[in-house]
Parts: structure tokens; C-alpha cells; sequence
């Protein structure tokens, strides 16, 4: 697993590569349900979601835009783990 640090703290380069991809190119550059959807998909491919995946959203939702329904699906699946 590939990590990165940012502003010294670590985290996981696969999520925040997905997230990045998800908001450049074609669209609106906001993260939808589907995106959101697939960003949880992705955290807890393995045994779970580890402390640097959990850390790694947290720093994606404060650091991207989100569209509104997207924002709550985050907001809900967020607080389930």
C-alpha cells in the first residue's frame, strides 16, 4: 500500500488518487453519490477500514467539493465506521 505524506501527516495515495481523478476532466468537479460510494468501496477492500484510510477520508472531505446528496451519503457512511 502507497501512502503520502501532507503536511506531515500520512495518507493513503490509492484514495486520494481516486478522489482527485473522480473531480478533474469531465464534469462538474464535484464528487457524487457514485464517487463517494466507490471511495467507501475502495477504504474497505481489505479487513476493514485502517486509521490511515478513516484519517485519509476525513482529509478528502475537507479538502474536496462535494455535491449536496453526495455530501450526506459521506456524512452518513462516515460516521458508520
Amino acid at each position: 500500500m502507497a501512502y503520502v505524506t501532507i503536511d506531515g501527516e500520512k495518507y493513503e495515495k490509492e484514495l486520494l488518487d481516486l478522489a482527485k481523478q473522480h473531480t478533474t476532466g469531465v464534469g462538474e468537479g464535484k464528487l457524487s453519490k457514485d464517487e463517494v460510494a466507490d471511495l467507501f468501496k475502495s477504504a474497505s477492500d481489505g479487513q476493514g477500514v485502517t486509521a490511515t484510510e478513516k484519517k485519509t477520508l476525513a482529509y478528502i472531505r475537507q479538502s474536496f467539493v462535494f455535491t449536496d446528496a453526495a455530501a450526506r451519503d459521506f456524512d452518513a457512511s462516515f460516521a458508520k465506521l
